[in-house]
């Protein structure tokens, strides 16, 4: 029976089976395991491979990110990790694959799917205010209507989060999907009218009251380029397996 050695305690690995079903994790490895073996399955099926040169270079980010000065760190890590060096590669080597095989699938068709859905990449600089009550959110939203205060003002003395009191309101840079589908409707109006106070909107939260403050279009920009290929290359992976499961059960 394999055991796995944790600072001198032997696990047993039956029992780390039984504790991944108790803790109901075991579903989801069994998931990512499945994910790999389509992955290396469609890779060696159209000759994609990764290079030693190319995991070595990955290994080095690692390194730096982490700050692995020197080869010592790095054994000291990953025996940290209850890892080796041959274990650690062979992962960079498969998560590079995965990116190989997403880019050889998808790039060609980055294009025509942002120009389908361009509405999914706009993105808005957007201030929030949540409160409590309705009626004091719908005192703010007069108020700030008839300008008797400003709407950071507003979200800086009454907001219920204290960070976003800190930050008068800001939210950032937005997405639609970033909000429940009924609230997204509501905020991200067609045409977008930017400057425009959101009546107050129920959730679990409290009421909120929104404004765009700016209102930046969608460009195919290479990190958008890559968002594309990846949710293409996640829905592919969900039907490959939902496939193999089912044509294995059958």
């Amino acid at each position: 029976m394999e055991v796995v050695n944790f600072y001198g305690i032997a696990i047993a690995s039956d029992k780390i089976l039984a504790f991944l079903k108790q803790k109901m994790t075991l579903r989801d490895i069994c998931c990512r395991i499945v994910y790999q073996e389509i992955v290396e399955q469609a890779a060696t099926s159209r000759n994609i491979a990764v290079t030693a040169d190319e995991i070595n270079l990955a290994a080095e980010e690692v390194r730096r990110i982490r700050r692995l000065e020197k080869a010592s760190d790095t054994l000291a890590w990953l025996e940290e990790e209850l890892s080796s060096v041959d274990v650690w590669e062979e992962a960079i080597r498969s998560q590079l694959l995965a990116k190989k095989l997403a880019q050889v699938l998808f790039t060609s068709e980055v294009e025509s799917y942002f120009n389908q859905n361009r509405v999914d990449f706009d993105k808005f600089i957007l201030y929030q205010l949540v409160v409590p009550y309705e009626k004091l959110a719908q005192e703010l939203f007069y108020q700030i209507e008839e300008e008797e205060i400003s709407f950071y003002h507003a979200a800086h003395l009454y907001d219920i989060d204290e960070q976003r009191r800190y930050l008068c309101g800001y939210e950032g840079e937005v997405r639609r999907w970033d909000y429940p589908a009924d609230m997204a409707a509501a905020i991200f109006k067609t045409p977008i009218n930017v400057g425009e106070l959101i009546s107050p909107i129920r959730s679990e939260q409290g009421y909120h009251l929104f404004k765009i403050e700016e209102y930046l279009p969608p460009h195919l920009t290479p990190e958008v380029s890559q968002e594309i290929v990846d949710r293409l290359f996640e829905q592919w992976l969900a039907n490959e397996f939902n496939y193999k499961i089912h044509s294995d059960r059958s």
